[in-house]
């Protein structure tokens, strides 16, 4: 369905108390909603903000309902309904969280009373959702990555501007204290000018071509395929990950399970590892290199070849699809002629990289980071340090913006020039060869083959609008 998984209930935490949020205001202040005193009575439904969830899968079970579903939403925030095209889902959530159920995201977004949506879908359902929730009026939560296309990710920008939307993106590592002190730390020149970036060699997408299996009561399948070409239901497609007993993928008694792709490693579904992955830890190069609004001017790969095929035609693990598809690395050039390169092996890099100046060396990574050499970080940064959005509490920041009508920290823009880097990586390997960038137009200069990659083809009923 639009989630990832097949659980009702996931491991995860519950929604955060809102935290203020800085940065330029969303210029049309309609719906705001005070916010209620922190020890007077509960709010009543009018001052509360009504949240409808698109997709009730794993990851929107980690975003809101808490381990076992037992911690409780803050109390000026409540559950409007839930969209699911497995419907069977739906209704498991709405009955635990007493809101309606729909099939059809579209039927939740007319509902007058639901301010904002939280959509945690595959990839290739990241643009419409988010272009109708903001047509709609509806503030908006949307997964990482931005999008599945450049263009997508555009047309996703124009509609939450055009519409005055707040729209934050699950890139939560920006609201985390730590990344950000390395990103300050690093803006303040601590190891002097940056003149490359090692970033983890993360795998692109592979193919799929799964024999066919029946499919579950109460999805609707054809709709699950959105605009691609409708093909047959399998589970290891239709799960975002596949877990696999250690009997049959791995006999060592120390590791239970192996990890079988789901739709989250193959096209036309997912950017693969470079999407998924990537989106957290080149949004801190991105962050960190002061480049939000823009990108690189070339890509390359090494060694100069097209990436090799790879399709999965019955269950296995992933190490074979992801040793081939993380070949050849990835190579990106600044403005500055600052350089980027996919090339490293710690998996820790996968939350970050390492940022090589003339006077030293920090490597980010998931919550956290090290200076090399050590104690870079021991005297305060002055008064008059150069300092970045403070959020530390990411879906809190969001919630915090809705009322205040601010923009988060996490903002649309930011999203796609972080999800933009990632597709253009991808783009790279399937070319097989040097590309020039223009960040502005965000088009490949003078090459018509590149250019053809900027957007898939897309069936009738789902087509990007070329207007919003």
């Amino acid at each position: 369905a639009l989630g990832r998984g097949l659980e009702v209930a996931a491991a995860g935490f519950a929604l955060p108390m809102f935290l203020s949020c800085r940065q330029q205001s969303v210029t049309n202040p309609s719906g705001k909603k005070a916010a209620p005193k922190p020890n007077g009575p509960a709010p009543g439904p009018n001052d509360q903000i009504g949240v409808g969830f698109i997709g009730c899968g794993r990851r929107n079970g980690q975003l809101y309902i808490g381990k076992g579903g037992q911690k409780r939403p803050p109390r000026d925030v409540r559950i409007v309904g839930v969209a699911d095209l497995n419907i069977r889902r739906a209704h498991q959530w709405a009955a635990r969280h007493h809101c309606s159920a729909y099939q059809d995201y579209r039927e939740l977004l007319d509902r007058k009373e639901l301010d904002v949506v939280i959509y945690a879908t595959p990839e290739h359902w990241h643009y419409l959702p988010c272009i109708h929730a903001c047509q709609a009026g509806k503030d908006v939560y949307g997964e990482q990555p931005l999008s599945h296309t450049i263009r997508e990710g555009r047309v996703m920008a124009d509609a939450v501007r055009k519409y005055n939307r707040v729209f934050q993106v699950g890139e939560q590592q920006r609201s985390h204290p730590e990344t950000r002190k390395a990103v300050e730390l690093i803006l303040n020149g601590r190891i002097g000018k940056v003149h490359t970036v090692i970033g983890y060699n993360y795998p692109s997408p592979y193919e799929c071509d799964f024999p066919a299996q029946p499919i579950p009561d109460g999805l609707d399948w054809d709709r699950w395929c959105g605009p691609n070409e409708v093909v047959p239901y399998n589970t290891d497609l239709y799960l975002s990950r596949v877990p696999y007993a250690r009997e049959l993928y791995r006999p060592q008694p120390a590791e239970k399970y192996a990890v079988g792709p789901g739709w989250m490693s193959f096209r036309p579904y997912s950017g693969g590892e470079l999407a998924n992955w990537g989106c957290h830890g080149l949004s801190m190069v991105q962050w960190a290199l002061q480049m939000d609004n823009s990108g690189p001017v070339e890509i390359w790969v090494e060694p100069p070849e097209k990436l090799q095929k790879v399709v999965y035609e019955n269950p296995e693990n992933r190490d074979r699809g992801d040793t081939i598809s993380s070949r050849p690395i990835i190579n990106y050039r600044f403005p500055n002629d600052m350089v980027l390169e996919l090339s490293g092996t710690d998996s820790r890099l996968g939350g970050g990289g390492t940022f090589i100046g003339d006077k030293g060396k920090i490597t980010i990574f998931r919550g956290g980071y090290e200076c090399d050499p050590e104690g870079l970080d021991e005297d305060p940064l002055p008064a008059d340090a150069k300092r970045v959005y403070r959020s530390d509490n990411h879906m809190g920041n969001f919630f915090a913006c809705v009322r205040q009508r601010k923009v988060p920290i996490m903002n649309v823009e930011n999203a796609h020039r972080v999800a933009t880097l990632c597709h253009l990586g991808n783009i790279a390997r399937w070319l097989g060869r040097s590309l020039k960038w223009d960040p502005q137009k965000e088009v490949f200069p003078g090459d018509d083959e590149a250019n053809t990659y900027l957007d898939c083809p897309k069936r009738k009923g789902y087509e990007l609008p070329e207007k919003v």
